[in-house]
């Protein structure tokens, strides 16, 4: 990508993505509770940092592995797996931006 983004433009986009997995996480009747407790709280830690990294340009390092984190999760079709992915995906966003999950 040549594009030069901001922190908070790749977290929006990045967040897409977890939508995505919220989406399919919430099909398991059982887990939708959870699942949306969970996603509202990285929610909340994602939208911490766009909010206070704003306008700070994101290094091509952290597009490019934020980019590859979306298309690890464009491959995920099974709904537990999307769960699993729930914790994991905001923790790694954050370590590309250079945060502390």
């Amino acid at each position: 990508m040549t594009d030069t983004l901001d922190i908070e433009t790749l977290l929006a986009r990045a967040m897409d993505a977890y939508d995505t997995l919220t989406s399919l996480g919430e099909d398991v009747e059982d887990e939708w509770t959870y699942v949306n407790d969970l996603s509202t709280a990285w929610r909340a830690r994602i939208d911490a940092v766009s909010t206070a990294r704003a306008a700070e340009p994101a290094s091509a390092a952290a597009v490019a592995a934020v980019e590859g984190l979306m298309d690890e999760v464009a491959l995920i079709t099974d709904p537990h797996r999307a769960i699993d992915w729930l914790s994991t995906f905001p923790q790694v966003l954050l370590l590309t931006v250079g945060e502390q999950p």
